[in-house]
Protein backbone atom coordinates (compact mmCIF):
# COMPACT_ATOMS: atom_id res chain seq x y z
CA UNK A 1 0.00 0.00 0.00
CA UNK A 2 1.00 3.46 -0.75
CA UNK A 3 0.20 6.58 1.42
CA UNK A 4 0.43 9.98 0.55
CA UNK A 5 -0.37 12.52 2.93
CA UNK A 6 -0.56 16.16 2.29
CA UNK A 7 -1.80 18.61 5.11
CA UNK A 8 -3.39 22.24 4.57
CA UNK A 9 -3.96 23.79 8.07
CA UNK A 10 -6.12 21.51 10.48
CA UNK A 11 -6.98 19.03 7.51
CA UNK A 12 -4.65 16.10 6.63
CA UNK A 13 -6.03 14.08 3.57
CA UNK A 14 -4.23 11.09 3.15
CA UNK A 15 -4.76 9.53 -0.26
CA UNK A 16 -4.43 5.45 0.22
CA UNK A 17 -3.83 2.96 -2.66
CA UNK A 18 -2.85 -0.44 -3.10
CA UNK A 19 -4.53 -3.54 -0.75
CA UNK A 20 -5.42 -2.26 2.55
CA UNK A 21 -4.83 -6.27 4.66
CA UNK A 22 -3.17 -8.19 7.24
CA UNK A 23 0.55 -6.59 5.66
CA UNK A 24 -0.53 -3.08 4.92
CA UNK A 25 -2.85 -2.36 8.51
CA UNK A 26 -0.11 -1.64 10.90
CA UNK A 27 1.50 0.82 8.43
CA UNK A 28 -1.35 3.04 7.36
CA UNK A 29 -2.58 2.98 11.97
CA UNK A 30 0.99 4.05 12.58
CA UNK A 31 0.22 7.12 10.22
CA UNK A 32 -2.97 7.96 11.19
CA UNK A 33 -3.33 7.80 14.73
CA UNK A 34 -0.64 10.25 15.35
CA UNK A 35 -2.38 13.01 12.69
CA UNK A 36 -5.70 13.30 15.02
CA UNK A 37 -3.10 14.47 17.53
CA UNK A 38 -2.43 18.24 15.23
CA UNK A 39 -5.56 18.09 12.62
CA UNK A 40 -8.93 18.41 13.83
CA UNK A 41 -9.98 16.98 10.15
CA UNK A 42 -8.89 13.58 8.57
CA UNK A 43 -10.02 12.73 5.03
CA UNK A 44 -8.93 9.19 3.19
CA UNK A 45 -9.20 9.47 0.21
CA UNK A 46 -9.96 5.25 -1.24
CA UNK A 47 -10.31 5.84 -4.96
CA UNK A 48 -6.95 3.39 -5.33
CA UNK A 49 -7.82 0.99 -2.71
CA UNK A 50 -8.27 -2.56 -4.87
CA UNK A 51 -8.46 -4.42 -2.10
CA UNK A 52 -10.34 -4.47 1.89
CA UNK A 53 -9.25 -6.61 4.62
CA UNK A 54 -11.12 -7.30 8.68
CA UNK A 55 -7.60 -6.05 9.30
CA UNK A 56 -8.16 -2.98 7.19
CA UNK A 57 -11.54 -2.57 9.01
CA UNK A 58 -10.55 -2.62 12.43
CA UNK A 59 -7.94 -0.02 11.46
CA UNK A 60 -10.68 2.07 9.88
CA UNK A 61 -13.23 1.66 12.94
CA UNK A 62 -9.91 2.76 15.61
CA UNK A 63 -9.31 5.77 13.50
CA UNK A 64 -13.20 6.50 14.06
CA UNK A 65 -13.09 6.18 17.24
CA UNK A 66 -9.99 7.97 17.63
CA UNK A 67 -11.71 11.01 15.99
CA UNK A 68 -14.75 10.62 18.15
CA UNK A 69 -12.50 10.79 21.26
CA UNK A 70 -10.54 13.97 19.76
CA UNK A 71 -13.45 15.90 18.89
CA UNK A 72 -11.85 15.43 15.24
CA UNK A 73 -14.00 14.65 11.93
CA UNK A 74 -13.14 11.14 9.83
CA UNK A 75 -14.36 11.13 6.05
CA UNK A 76 -14.03 8.75 3.27
CA UNK A 77 -14.27 9.93 0.07
CA UNK A 78 -14.31 8.70 -3.63
CA UNK A 79 -14.59 4.97 -2.51
CA UNK A 80 -14.81 2.43 -5.35
CA UNK A 81 -17.51 0.36 -5.55
CA UNK A 82 -15.78 -3.14 -4.40
CA UNK A 83 -14.64 -1.40 -1.26
CA UNK A 84 -18.34 0.27 -0.43
CA UNK A 85 -20.00 -3.72 -0.66
CA UNK A 86 -17.50 -4.25 1.78
CA UNK A 87 -18.72 -1.62 3.98
CA UNK A 88 -22.18 -2.08 3.39
CA UNK A 89 -22.09 -5.79 4.26
CA UNK A 90 -20.45 -5.30 7.51
CA UNK A 91 -22.36 -2.29 8.39
CA UNK A 92 -19.44 -0.13 7.88
CA UNK A 93 -21.50 2.64 5.90
CA UNK A 94 -23.98 3.34 8.73
CA UNK A 95 -21.00 3.98 11.26
CA UNK A 96 -18.11 5.64 9.14
CA UNK A 97 -19.10 9.07 7.28
CA UNK A 98 -18.78 8.18 3.36
CA UNK A 99 -18.50 11.20 1.03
Amino acid sequence: MDIQITQAENETVFALSGRLDTVTAPQLQAALLPAFEQATSITLDLNEIVYLSSAGLRVLLLAQKTAQAKGAALRLTRVCPEVMEVFVMTGFSDMLTIL
